[in-house]
């Protein structure tokens, strides 16, 4: 029996959150032909299910990957199109870091089979089980809200300029979920994050990848919307263990409680 590649716990609300990012596993045999600085997980992103763990509260879903995104990146597109054409970004099955060194040993990346053989075991059960959650919060309230939740270091120059904004809000650029209901998400963010001193932005550098854009189809009732967080602001970012800091994330979850409050006290038009 192939062990589960995800976590899953199953809420009450119209809330569904994605975590497709925060696995640290390594499939069968990969540590051995990974680079030293790619055993890191340097890329993970760290903690998210700790950081959003007072979401269950609101009766969230919550979906967890095991599996790190050196494995295969559940936020691409399982044939692997670019989310940022003519931008630095990183493929289905990564060859490098997000600092664009290599990510494998001479020799030791994956070919086509082994890509096609990752999307099978890691990609495809992840996005069943989204979708599942989809459907049953959909059938259970008339509708659905799909949270992406991602974090990044705070600071990658190949990826993009300067220091990324504390919060980054994407809608796909406005077409993932209903024009009112990402006003109301976005004004709620501005507002906390201003008492905490903190800055954000929304449809930035980061507008919601794979997950967002697929999913997010508000006129069949599933509004979607992703969040990446700068990680200095609840953690550690720049060596390992890149340590947890409650004392970072405690500001930071009051925040990212008055946007999920404003997301979820949202209600579908009345037609």
């Amino acid at each position: 029996m192939t062990a589960p590649t995800f976590d899953l716990v199953r809420g009450d609300g119209p809330l569904v959150i994605s975590m497709p990012h925060c696995g640290t596993a390594l499939s069968p045999g990969l540590a051995d032909r990974l680079t030293d600085e790619a055993l890191t997980l340097r890329d993970t992103d760290w903690h998210i299910p700790r950081l959003y763990g007072f979401a269950t509260g609101l009766g969230a879903t919550m979906l967890s990957a095991r599996y790190s995104r050196y494995v295969v990146d559940l936020n691409r597109s399982s044939t692997g199109e670019s989310l940022y054409p003519g931008q630095a970004t990183t493929g289905l099955c990564p060859d490098i870091l997000f600092d664009g060194t290599p990510l494998y040993r001479d020799g030791q990346a994956p070919d086509a089979a082994e890509v096609a053989q990752r999307v099978e075991t890691y990609w495809r059960p992840y996005h069943d089980a989204l979708a599942a959650e989809l459907a049953r919060v959909k059938a259970r309230h008339g509708f659905a809200l799909l949270y992406d939740a991602h974090s990044i270091r705070s600071h990658v120059p190949r990826l993009f300029d300067g220091r990324l904004p504390d919060l980054n809000l994407g809608t796909a650029r406005g077409t993932s979920a209903d024009p009112q209901l990402a006003a109301r998400v976005a004004a709620a963010m501005e507002s906390a994050a201003a008492a905490e001193g903190m800055s954000c932005v929304t449809n930035g550098r980061f507008v919601g990848g794979h997950i967002t854009r697929a999913y997010g189809q508000p006129a069949d009732g599933i509004h979607a919307i992703q969040m990446e967080l700068a990680q200095d602001r609840y953690m550690d970012e720049e060596a390992p263990p890149f340590a947890y800091r409650p004392d970072r994330a405690e500001k930071l979850q009051r925040v990212l409680a008055a946007l999920l409050d404003a997301f979820t006290g949202w209600r579908p038009a009345q037609g």
